[in-house]
């Protein structure tokens, strides 16, 4: 793949998933899925309203049985949100996830069986309006393919993406959604980077079995957020050993990073160095913290020393530049005063709610 810069956003068809649409151009959506029991409906249905309210633009359910299925119309009835049902081997689930109303159903075509399931689910999605995603993930792999390839090659998911692809369009349907999950960050790279070179469907990114909160949250900000920058993806899931609201905030985090999502405050912090003069780390954890919940999208800068920190506070919409004992508040690029370091949190705090019209719990 020739890499350009600067990076255009892929061109992808448009997909809809009830009231969120991805590819064509419009802002990255955020997935998570439920880890509730799906039996359990009002457990999956307060989950789910946490997982929104974090900020998820789509939440995916698993569907393991037929109890789980016959519990969707009632999780529907609740939510009025875009949800997802996650289908494996049994075809007739994926059927009562349509008939309940659900926006989006994944499934594995290779793992749903004869071709002939895979077209009612087709002929109930097209009469639905809803689009189904191809998951393509590095534990099912066809064997044909790990053969030919290898576990790790990326050519062998992007094969089997392509294979899926065609035996949805074969049986009419072109409302998918493709995703091509590897563990390994690198396959997981040059698979995603391969599709989009094949198709215009619009792209589900993600790490799987990325692993636990911090070593998942990393590998993910690598592969996912290398894409983003190179202009592919359209939605993104943080696939993490850790509660799914964690999932959410490392999402938004890596689109944020990646300009992609320009919504709440971003700190902006120095590593410190020998050369810090106030006590850095727990303030700007601080601010970090109480500030987490606001929508306003604010730039603070929380910096250190005088080298670069007047520089960078400059450069943010509101921050704080320390010195010996004491530091400067800078807004919008002008210094505002001097305080003493004991009062730099209250000040910059004071600050962000004039600026946001949002309280702060202090």
């Amino acid at each position: 793949m020739e890499l350009q810069y600067p990076h255009q956003r892929r061109h992808s068809r448009t997909v809809k998933i009830r009231d969120v649409i991805i590819g064509g151009g419009f802002p990255v959506a955020v997935q998570t899925m439920t880890t509730a029991d799906t039996r359990d409906v009002q457990a999956v249905v307060s989950q789910a309203r946490g997982l929104f309210d974090a900020g998820a633009d789509i939440v995916r359910l698993a569907v393991p049985d037929d109890e789980a299925a016959d519990r969707l119309k009632e999780i529907r009835q609740q939510i009025d949100q875009p949800l997802v049902a996650d289908i494996h081997f049994r075809h007739e689930l994926a059927l009562k996830a349509i008939e309940a109303g659900f926006d989006k159903i994944r499934i594995n075509p290779g793992n749903i069986g004869a071709g002939w399931k895979v077209r009612e689910i087709t002929r109930a999605a097209l009469d639905a309006g809803l689009p189904i995603r191809i998951g393509v993930n590095s534990g099912s792999l066809p064997k044909d393919l790990l053969d030919k390839y290898g576990h790790d090659d990326p050519r062998a998911f992007v094969e089997a993406a392509l294979r899926e692809i065609g035996v949805l369009e074969d049986a009419g349907f072109n409302d998918i959604v493709i995703s091509v999950k590897a563990s390994d960050t690198s396959t997981a790279f040059w698979a995603y980077s391969l599709l989009a070179e094949r198709c215009d469907y619009p792209l589900h990114l993600g790490i799987t079995e990325a692993g636990t909160l911090k070593t998942g949250s990393i590998k993910s900000a690598v592969g996912i957020g290398a894409l983003l920058l190179c202009g592919i993806g359209d939605t993104i899931r943080v696939s993490l050993t850790a509660d799914p609201v964690h999932e959410i905030e490392i999402a938004r985090q890596i689109l944020a990073s990646c300009a992609l999502r320009r919504d709440g405050v971003e700190v902006i912090s120095c590593p410190t160095c020998g050369r810090c003069e106030i006590d850095l780390i727990p303030l700007a954890e601080s601010i970090e913290q109480k500030t987490r919940h606001i929508k306003t999208h604010l730039k603070v800068a929380v910096m250190g020393c005088v080298v670069n920190g007047p520089g960078e506070a400059k450069a943010a919409d509101v921050g704080i530049a320390g010195g010996n004992g004491r530091g400067v508040l800078i807004k919008q690029g002008e210094v505002i005063k001097t305080f003493p370091e004991s009062e730099l949190e209250r000040r910059l705090l004071d600050e962000i709610v004039s600026m946001t019209g949002e309280d702060i719990d202090r």
